[in-house]
């Protein structure tokens, strides 16, 4: 049986500003891409969502992003090496005692919104990211942009990756995400988001907003937390892979922290 990850981003609520529903999400995902706190998510609530997470055996990941709480990770930021190396490794030391005191660990990063988009061509902040995995435990697995340059250049570097599609995103016919700002980049319906899916899974390709058919070869699918009805389309993909033969599990074998 074939088998595909999914993952979603969690641990984003912030204080008294709830984001999402990690309880039900960790119900349907195999893997929770955690936030770290430079972008979203508070101590108490972070440690909520990893020991939910360690419970029912979701692999972890740091949701590492730039410094910006006032723009959700999502502007831009061009930050030296050095401090992105250093912002990254602190991101990841943070999840780690947090997942320690939850008797699991930090399996892989995932970096969050702009930063993800940043490295996935730029090669100078790319190798910054890769340091900092590489410096914390190289053993870290990097998930970037199925077909993005960062992978190989992760590869290169001597880092494992996983490849990863998004289930609510639409794409342009060069395989990239569409801009949020632009009319369509968000999908909302569960059903049709649910057999784009399932075409992914079993024909490698999705259908691109001008209609085109593009390949893309991905190891996980992503279903963003905070997207609404976001646990119905997590539960709608994952219901519909199962039903077509897919298998729903962690790509990385689940050890004992």
């Amino acid at each position: 049986m074939k088998t595909l990850d999914l993952n979603s981003d969690l641990g984003e609520s912030y204080g008294a500003w709830r984001m999402g529903d990690d309880a039900a999400m960790l119900e349907v995902v195999s893997s929770a891409n955690v936030a770290c706190g430079f972008h979203a998510g508070d101590p108490a609530g972070i440690l909520r969502t990893v020991k939910a997470a360690a419970e029912r055996g979701v692999a972890i990941a740091a949701h590492v992003s730039y410094p910006d709480l006032a723009g959700f990770g999502r502007r831009d930021m061009d930050i030296a090496p050095a401090d992105l190396t250093a912002d990254v490794v602190y991101q990841i030391g943070a999840l780690s005692g947090l997942a320690a005191a939850a008797g699991s660990k930090v399996r892989y990063v995932k970096p969050h919104g702009a930063l993800y988009n940043r490295i996935a061509v730029d090669a100078v902040q790319g190798a910054a990211v890769i340091a900092a995995l590489k410096s914390v435990d190289p053993t870290l697995v990097l998930m970037g942009l199925a077909g993005a340059p960062i992978l190989d250049q992760a590869r290169a570097a001597g880092l494992a990756v996983v490849a990863e599609a998004y289930a609510d995103r639409a794409y342009t016919p060069a395989g990239h995400l569409v801009p949020r700002r632009e009319v369509g980049a968000v999908l909302h319906d569960a059903s049709l988001i649910a057999a784009r899916m399932v075409r992914l899974a079993t024909e490698g390709v999705v259908e691109a907003i001008d209609g085109s058919v593009i390949r893309i070869d991905a190891q996980s699918i992503c279903v963003h937390g905070d997207s609404p009805g976001a646990v119905a389309i997590a539960r709608e993909v994952r219901g519909r892979l199962e039903g077509a033969g897919i298998a729903v599990a962690p790509f990385l074998p689940m050890r004992s922290a």
